[in-house]
């Protein structure tokens, strides 16, 4: 299936596997745009509505019953495009607000949280679509909703929940006028740190940086 016949009108837009694959090709396109820097006013906003929407896709494929694939071993796509560009793009773009705090699983007692970075998430679900749309273009439909099913599960739904946490929680200190403290020394290269060092490293993130693009 050619990126000509992604949306075909022949197509019944009623078909699960059409509105998911819709709504992942929707992501990819409109989050490849922001990276590019065009609108960085607009890019936290933008990038809060965009992951909220592709979750909605990954709690229709978590709720739906499991996708077996047509062949026991799943067919080589290739290798993966390489999206160093564009975690350096959001990297650039969403500074100083890239590096959030992250609990990994939260049914999982007594664990520290640790630094994670937005530009990192974006683009590691950005690898797990673009995997199983390259099997959707190549007409294997129910191994692309294994893919986006079982990858949902292991990697990108957490990843993209715990990036729209932090997205949602940068526009609320701006709309909400609470200004975070300034991100001084928390990064990715650090140990897990207890709730007392989170707190004095999550800084604050002046007003001013988010809350001018922002509009407010």
């Amino acid at each position: 299936m050619s990126d000509a016949t992604l949306h075909d009108a022949t197509q019944d837009p009623d078909d699960f596997a059409v509105q998911i694959a819709d709504q992942v090709e929707s992501f990819l396109v409109a989050v490849t745009e922001v990276a590019k820097g065009d609108e960085p006013d607009s890019a936290v906003p933008f990038l809060l509505l965009e992951v909220s929407q592709l979750l909605l896709a990954g709690g229709r494929l978590g709720a739906h019953e499991d996708i077996v694939p047509d062949e026991r071993y799943e067919p080589d796509t290739g290798p993966d495009a390489d999206v160093d560009e564009l975690r350096e793009n959001f990297a650039r773009l969403l500074d100083p607000i890239d590096v959030y705090s992250e609990v990994f699983d939260p049914y999982e007692p007594r664990k520290a949280p640790v630094p994670a970075r937005i530009s990192d998430d974006l683009t590691d679900v950005i690898t797990d679509l673009r995997h199983g749309m390259a099997h959707y273009r190549a007409g294997r439909t129910t191994e692309a909703l294994w893919w986006w099913q079982f990858s949902y599960f292991s990697n990108w739904g957490s990843t993209a929940s715990a990036t729209l946490r932090a997205l949602q929680s940068v526009v609320a200190h701006v709309r909400l006028n609470q200004p975070l403290e300034e991100l001084d020394g928390l990064d990715t290269d650090q140990t897990p740190m207890g709730d007392e060092t989170l707190e004095f490293e999550a800084g604050k993130v002046m007003q001013e940086e988010i809350g001018g693009p922002l509009g407010l």
